[in-house]
């Protein structure tokens, strides 16, 4: 049987990385199907550039940029498995329309083109706007994005539906690589040194890596296939904002949380700080933000693992390092 010719965008990304690294295990033999057998998988990576790493250890580099639709023509000739994890997380909201609208409409059309029978959209929970959400269902509140970066892709999502994609939105995303969550959960401690609102805050988060195997086994080997459709694609047990601060600091990446405060003084707090950290992404971290994920693992036959807090343990040295070179930096 020949392999399956899977196009990859995003892989110098902090999730598309982890998702070629699970694709590589496929290519070399490590990956199965349910049932049994070792499907056999040629990666055809795109992107604006093609770091050495990633060059050599890919089948094929294309280059294309998203903003620029017309050099997405042809990407996905040939091609069995889209998986689309490329996107631009920005304050631009041109930029942003260029690649997460217009960029991914293109990239569909190719896949619709060339024939490609399985596509797997990465989108965010943040589409939802600000909560709190509380174990919701795809939908079961209307999205309402607030930044350029959610606007945006969940403007892109509909492009991906109409080419029969499956489409995830994970919540909080923690691993290697990770430069946004734990970061701003180190910058929100240092000016609100507390717990806030005494930790209760229930969180969607998943592990990139986890991540990455529940993207790969939706694009190569669920039985039935997922899409077309929306899934959100976290751990399906949430986790406490509490227990997160304390998971990172047994594990020496950030300082023990304090005593707890209420949430009007955690917010006076935040107000009277200097911080580029706005009132929404402190509430997005601190506050209910859990979507219902149950689903997804099921129709992709793939377990979640032992959840995000048990993955920080390897994640760990990582993070001591990125927050040691960002305090230097």
């Amino acid at each position: 049987m020949r392999p399956i010719r899977v196009v990859l965008t995003g892989a110098t990304g902090f999730i598309g990385s982890a998702v070629f690294d699970e694709l590589a295990r496929y290519r070399d033999g490590l990956g199965e199907r349910p049932g049994g057998g070792r499907p056999r998988v040629q990666v055809r990576v795109v992107g604006r550039r093609a770091p050495e790493d990633v060059a050599a250890r890919a089948d094929e580099w294309v280059s294309a940029d998203l903003a620029r639709p017309d050099t997405v023509r042809g990407v996905c000739a040939d091609a069995d498995v889209l998986l689309h994890m490329a996107a631009l997380v920005g304050s631009d909201e041109a930029q942003c329309e260029a690649v997460n609208v217009r960029g991914t409409a293109a990239l569909m059309d190719e896949a619709v083109r060339s024939g490609v029978g399985r596509i797997v959209h990465l989108s965010t929970a943040a589409v939802y706007g600000p909560g709190p959400h509380w174990g919701i269902a795809v939908n079961e509140v209307v999205p309402a994005p607030v930044s350029a970066a959610s606007r945006t892709r969940l403007a892109g999502e509909e492009h991906a539906l109409a080419a029969g994609a499956a489409v995830l939105r994970p919540g909080l995303v923690l691993g290697r690589g990770d430069r946004w969550v734990v970061p701003l959960l180190a910058e929100l401690l240092d000016v609100v040194p507390a717990l806030w609102d005494g930790g209760r805050g229930r969180l969607s988060v998943v592990a990139v890596d986890d991540l990455a195997r529940l993207v790969v086994r939706l694009g190569l080997v669920a039985a039935p296939y997922g899409g077309p459709g929306v899934w959100h694609a976290s751990h399906p047990d949430p986790v406490s904002t509490g227990e997160l601060l304390r998971t990172l600091a047994r594990h020496r990446v950030l300082p023990p949380p304090p005593s707890a405060l209420p949430w009007d003084e955690c917010v006076r707090l935040l107000r009277a700080a200097h911080t580029t950290a706005s009132e929404r992404q402190f509430a997005l971290l601190a506050r209910d933000h859990w979507y219902e994920s149950h689903e997804v693992w099921c129709v992709a036959d793939c377990s979640p693992g032992p959840g995000p807090l048990v993955r920080l343990a390897d994640a760990a040295p990582w993070y001591r390092s990125a927050l040691a070179a960002r305090t230097a930096g």
